[in-house]
């Protein structure tokens, strides 16, 4: 939500209120033209990459199925991203530089909807994976008794629901909708850190225990396939959680700048540079699900040459 700065008793003036004029729009022409070309280029890659992650991931078998179903959701809010919210930017883009003003306001406010919702999906999706590797290294055998679809179903649900309904108790009280990303975002990226901390720790907890355990030759075996399986796919998710956090900290930080000092052409120019770095987190996602998880890019080529062997 890109709102001006306003004292308690105002009402919030609305990005699309400022810069739908032709005074704003004014010598950035070469720049909105630039933008929308890296967003059309954004959009296919996104399309592309993360139609072929869902699709693999339906044919993918040996992942455990509530992980599946949080990459799905990961990879489908991304797909969304593609298709919905990077067409908006470039239809705004486009109404700036020819004057519609009109269209202008109404696709600014349906990006802000839109990009409200999917980056809030997304964040609370990887927080939501973080605690699904803890508790499947924590839980051990207990780990598919506790982690159930039906319970990984009503999570992705909820991650859904609750933005949207933030967005809707913007038109009762603005500041439910500020705040519920001042404090859910701050909040899910605490959990995900110390996940990830308390797993690094178990690891190491684990990876003493087998190495001094020299008469169970059985658990010798087996359990360090187990372990390295097991970091391979923690590593993955760091990956994509920290891809995420690198897309996403400099819209922040503007943001924020934005919010003190007001909205002027350069902190524009900078806010939509960091709008393209968070967009551009939905293509890289794929690329990193394609590099890290073996599965996935086995069943990635599968589909790629099957589609050329149609093609032919």
């Amino acid at each position: 939500m890109a709102l001006k700065n306003v004292s308690n008793d105002e009402a919030p003036k609305m990005l699309e209120d400022i810069i739908c004029s032709s005074e704003f729009s004014r010598g950035i022409q070469n720049q909105l033209i630039c933008f929308s070309t890296i967003n059309v280029l954004l959009s296919i890659t996104s399309i592309l990459g993360n139609g072929l992650i869902l699709i693999a991931l339906r044919k993918e078998s040996s992942m455990h199925r509530s992980s599946k179903l949080l990459f799905r959701s990961l990879a489908i809010a991304d797909f969304c991203v593609g298709v919905l919210a990077e067409p908006l930017i470039v239809t705004a883009y486009f109404s700036m530089l020819s004057g519609r003003w009109d269209v202008c306001r109404y696709s600014n406010f349906a990006i802000m909807v839109a990009g409200y919702i999917l980056c809030s999906v997304s964040i609370s999706t990887m927080t939501a994976i973080s605690v699904d590797r803890l508790l499947a290294l924590s839980c051990g055998l207990r780990y598919r008794q506790i982690v159930t679809t039906r319970r990984i179903c009503v999570q992705i649900t909820v991650s859904w629901v609750l933005p949207v309904v933030a967005v809707i108790l913007y038109f009762v009280n603005y500041l439910i909708t500020l705040w519920y990303a001042y404090i859910g975002i701050p909040l899910t990226l605490a959990v995900s850190l110390f996940c990830y901390m308390r797993i690094f720790s178990l690891l190491r907890r684990t990876q003493a225990q087998v190495q001094n355990d020299e008469n169970r030759s059985r658990c010798h075996q087996t359990l360090p396939l187990n372990i390295a399986r097991y970091k391979k796919m923690v590593s993955t998710t760091l990956f994509v959680q920290i891809a995420l956090i690198i897309c996403y900290l400099p819209y922040g930080i503007v943001e924020a700048f934005n919010a003190q000092s007001g909205l002027n052409t350069s902190v524009f120019l900078a806010r939509e540079s960091t709008v393209a770095l968070v967009f551009l987190n939905s293509s890289l996602n794929p690329i990193l699900y394609y590099w890290r998880m073996r599965e996935v890019k086995l069943a990635v080529k599968n589909i790629v040459r099957s589609c050329f062997c149609l093609s032919d």
